[in-house]
């Protein structure tokens, strides 16, 4: 038998295509109803009220745009053509799903107008403008759900294997799309970025291949309720004060989120809900953690800005802060033992292993475990540095556990006054305590069955 030309010999996997028209046959009608209800409701209620910037009055009205506003709906189910099995496209669609949902919740709780009368136009552009008319209206505005589409579209598309210049032109005119909405005169600028923030939360809340983040993580202790109160509290803060000033504050809406969804983790989802994999964060995760992520690395280079060298501990390992890639290059370390969830590693040729754990709440004796089995294996490729923001909690418990691992300290309390010794202004809590006595008991209980 010629099992040369076979798509399975191949290496080629048939396209979940029926799944994606099931899911198609669902969307499309979901969407007119759905988005048609809240215009509907919105014109019932002779909605007035409308948010947008006075600069916004000199944006021109360009009607040929109209052609890449409308092409969204055509891209909108090319998008399922870049799934390649049953779980991207549920995943795919359970994120057009979701923005839908949540924009236009928004829409009926907070329903605004387009303040500007559009001018008419003629030709094939007019008749598009037309077409658009028969069941939109000047409603529907904040997020725009356009552009959250257009986010979760572009973000499919984005991962084909395609060649730089078919990858640009992709970016060109999601570009294109994107300022499309400003210049046909659906939407004012304020709609631009809550829509990207819906269609990026829907990016975090279901992820390619990992459980959603509202998933739960761990033990929700005390110390991480009293964390998720604090950036809760924070979050309120800075939306109350965006809301209150308004304007350009309005953009304090953004740490506000960020803060929001750290308290999430904090509260349910543990460092999962970070979504760092290989020392990335995951495009809705990097996107909506941003200011949270900004603020979380200023705040270790000020606490560590008087010793931000890594400190020699034994052999080739060293215990230090988060570095960057100029500092692992100047340090000459083979190897990278990142310890946190809330901060991107270095990119570079060096031996990298990640345990994301949450900042200022204490591993479990497994995890510590895990992160010294780790260190010992990168301890072959050269100077290893073992880092966490600081570098004086997490990373220090880790490699505590990997000296005593090791035989080099005779038990947790010669190894934490080794590192003490090494590097000074060592952080280390009760809790942590207790966690590093746990992995000692599941150290010793190994032993003996060796």
């Amino acid at each position: 038998m010629n099992t040369v030309n076979s798509p399975m010999a191949a290496g080629r996997v048939p396209l979940p295509w029926q799944r994606s028209v099931l899911w198609l046959i669902f969307l499309g009608p979901f969407f007119f109803f759905s988005y048609g209800y809240a215009n509907h409701l919105a014109a019932e209620r002779a909605v007035a009220d409308s948010l947008f910037y006075d600069w916004e009055r000199h944006i021109p009205f360009l009607p040929w745009t109209i052609l890449p506003y409308w092409s969204i709906d055509l891209f909108y189910g090319l998008s399922f053509l870049c799934c390649r099995n049953k779980q991207e496209v549920d995943r795919h669609a359970l994120r057009l799903l979701s923005a839908q949902l949540l924009s236009v919740a928004c829409f009926v709780l907070f329903p605004l107008r387009f303040a500007f009368a559009r001018p008419p136009s003629e030709g094939i552009f007019g008749a598009l403008f037309d077409a658009l008319s028969s069941f939109d209206q000047p409603y529907n505005q904040a997020p725009s759900l356009h552009i959250s589409l257009l986010v979760l579209i572009w973000a499919q598309f984005a991962r084909l294997p395609l060649s730089s210049g078919w990858r640009w032109l992709i970016h060109a005119w999601a570009g294109l799309i994107a300022i499309s909405v400003l210049t046909t005169w659906q939407h004012h600028f304020i709609d631009i970025p809550t829509g990207a923030a819906v269609g990026l939360f829907c990016l975090w809340l279901w992820p390619d291949a990992a459980p959603t983040p509202l998933r739960p993580e761990g033990t929700l202790t005390a110390g991480r309720q009293r964390l998720a109160a604090y950036y809760a509290t924070g979050a309120g803060f800075c939306v109350g004060i965006a809301l209150h000033l308004g304007g350009t504050a309005l953009w304090l809406c953004w740490p506000g989120l960020a803060l929001m969804l750290v308290a999430s983790n904090y509260a349910r989802s543990g460092a999962a809900g970070f979504q760092k994999y290989h020392g990335c964060h995951r495009l809705g995760a990097a996107c909506l953690f941003a200011p949270y992520t900004l603020g979380a690395w200023l705040n270790s280079r000020w606490w560590t800005r008087r010793h931000p060298q890594a400190d020699h501990i034994t052999d080739d390992v060293w215990l230090g802060r988060l570095p960057t890639a100029a500092e692992m290059q100047v340090g000459g370390f083979a190897a990278l033992c990142d310890l946190t969830a809330e901060l991107p590693a270095p990119r570079g040729s060096w031996q990298y292993v990640n345990h994301p754990w949450l900042d200022l709440t204490p591993p479990g004796g497994q995890q510590l475990l895990a992160a010294a089995r780790s260190i010992e294996a990168l301890h072959g490729h050269g100077p290893v540095l073992v880092a966490c923001a600081l570098g004086y909690s997490r990373s220090a418990a880790a490699v505590a556990t990997w000296l005593s691992l090791s035989g080099r300290a005779a038990n947790m309390a010669a190894a934490l006054a080794l590192i003490a010794e090494r590097r000074p202004r060592l952080l280390i809590g009760p809790a942590l305590n207790a966690a590093l006595a746990d992995a000692e008991t599941l150290l010793l209980e190994a032993r003996k069955h060796v």
